[in-house]
This record gives C-alpha cells, structure tokens and sequence, in this order.
C-alpha cells in the first residue's frame, strides 16, 4: 500500500485537457524510428509520444504527425544533438509545432511548463527508493502529467492512483491486452506502448 496520504501532485488546467484526450482514447503509440512513424500515421490514436530524432530531424517528424492531426509530445532525452539542458525545450518550442515535452528530468519538465508547453514527467520506478523519491521529483517539475515505467505493475499503479490527481500514464513493457487491462483498471489514465498491436485495442 502507499506509504503516505499526502498528495504527490494536484491537477491543473494543463492535466485536465491531457486527461480529456485521454480519457477517449488511453492508448498511447510510442514511436522509436521512421518505420514507427509510418505507421503511426494511420492509427486512430489522437497522441504520440516521439522517443528518437535530431536536432536535424524532428521539425519533420513534428509537423509530420500535426498534419495527421496528432497531439504531440517529445521526449528530449532521446534526441541526438542535444544537450539534457532546458534549452533543449527553447529550440522545440522555437523551431517545432510539438505539444509537449516527455522527460525523466525535473528541470527539463519545469522548463516546457515555462515555455508554454504540456509536460510529461518520465518516472523509473525501479525500486522503493525510486518510488519514495516520487514526490520530491513530481513537486520539483510541477508536472501537468506523470508517466510511470516499467508499466506493468498494477499494484504500484494503483498505489500512486491514490496518492496524486495528475493523469497517469502506464509506460514500458505494456506488451500485450492484459497489460493495458491490468493497468487502467489499477488507475492509469492511459498506457503508453510502442508495439503497435496495442495501438489498435
């Protein structure tokens, strides 16, 4: 059970508009190459998560997925030719029609919330450690979104369910129907997968 009944993060105007899209439509493509792209295009998934690209390659792949009319979202810790600095949310913003940024750093998270932009904070629950730290890293990054990984663990999910109001996002290892089924049941607002045969649930 969770080890506190203090609020981890409270839901702002930013997490209730994540939380509409979602709430539809809870399954979220993760795309980790062109061929991902591709694919993702003819997808009825109205989100996606961008994990791969350049500082000469992700205008592209940005406006590619808004012209198919997607909501956005770039994780900057997979970009090539980036510094994990928050001037990396800059150049999005600047240069980009992205959304929102994914990142497992809180300063990074803080920097798009500055920017204007919708951000997803990337967690590795890999051990008690990790998940007691939770808190501290969600109140430093102010996060409008949390996205758990690995995402498979019903129980964990269902924990932080119960300790924060901000959209839950299951990621990593959601492989199959059980698992998305496991983890909206246990909470989740959504999962988050790159195989794309749970794309089509």
């Amino acid at each position: 059970m969770a080890e506190s009944t203090t609020k981890r993060g409270r839901a702002t105007g930013a997490s209730a508009r994540i939380t509409a899209v979602l709430t539809d439509h809870p399954v979220i493509p993760s795309i980790k190459d062109e061929d991902g792209l591709r694919a993702v295009l003819g997808v009825h998934c109205p989100v996606v998560f961008v994990l791969f690209g350049s500082v000469m390659s992700i205008r592209r792949i940005v406006e590619t997925l808004k012209a198919a009319g997607k909501t956005v979202f770039v994780d900057v810790d997979l970009l090539d030719g980036f510094s994990s600095k928050p001037v990396v949310v800059d150049f999005l913003k600047a240069n980009t029609r992205a959304d929102g940024v994914l990142s497992s750093k809180a300063v990074i998270v803080r920097a798009a919330k500055t920017a204007g932009l919708l951000a997803i904070h990337r967690l590795f629950l890999i051990d008690s450690f990790s998940y007691n730290n939770l808190p501290k890293q969600v109140s430093l990054s102010g996060a409008d979104a949390i996205e758990i990984l690995p995402g498979c663990m019903p129980r964990v999910i269902s924990w932080i369910r119960e300790d924060t109001d901000l959209p839950l996002i299951a990621g990593g290892l959601v492989c199959d129907k059980e698992d998305v089924i496991g983890a909206l049941g246990a909470g989740a607002t959504a999962v988050a997968s790159s195989n794309r045969d749970v794309w089509l649930m």
